[in-house]
């Protein structure tokens, strides 16, 4: 009996302390984050996968031309709308980045990465750009805009090493070591260029 009376109070006690969460929880606006505060979220998270390798140059440029399109969108709706954004707006760009999301996850959680412990030359320079560009966007020092055409260079250069090392045996040239690393120097003064403009995510 003594034992049934422990339960009960317990499970009493416990019921007490869990009411105010719910009532938190039902709200569900209470503890949503905002669209920018979204924004930021997605691109923090896309930042720390390029940071990881977990995302290659290839998957950071699709992701990011996602996040551009969502931006984008945002911006003429409010151009329609005064500045401002209706429910309606507001849920069908909270549906997009459920989508873009959900991309992010799957692209940081395949099998494709990208190599963070490069042993050549041209290995380590591609792992020192993306590691700039990861910084840039987790800083907010690049837009989604400027991080999409970053990558995009950086994932034609690293398709351009990967057909010269599988045309030579798995090797570069010195011919084909220089040009890619004065495609690296363009791409290189791009970042510090994109990083320190007026324009901020």
């Amino acid at each position: 009996m003594k034992n049934m009376i422990k339960i009960t109070l317990l499970s009493t006690a416990l019921a007490a302390l869990a009411l105010p969460g719910v009532a938190q929880s039902s709200d569900p606006n209470a503890s949503a984050p905002t669209i920018n505060q979204r924004k930021d979220q997605q691109q923090e998270r896309i930042g720390q996968g390029v940071q990881s390798g977990q995302l290659t140059a290839g998957e950071a440029k699709s992701l990011e031309k996602g996040e551009q399109n969502v931006n984008q969108e945002e911006r003429d709706m409010r151009q329609v709308n005064g500045g401002k954004l209706t429910q309606a707006d507001k849920q069908a760009i909270n549906q997009q980045q459920n989508a873009m999301s959900k991309q992010i996850y799957n692209d940081k959680h395949n099998s494709t990465t990208q190599n963070t412990a490069p042993k050549s030359e041209v290995g380590q320079r591609q792992y020192n750009q993306q590691q700039r560009i990861a910084q840039g966007v987790k800083s907010g020092q690049l837009t989604a805009g400027e991080t999409r055409n970053l990558e995009n260079k950086e994932a034609k250069i690293n398709n351009e090493v990967r057909n010269d090392r599988a045309a030579n045996g798995g090797k570069l040239t010195a011919q084909e070591k220089a040009q890619v690393n004065k495609q690296q120097n363009k791409v290189s003064k791009q970042i510090y260029n994109d990083k320190h403009n007026a324009r901020k995510r």
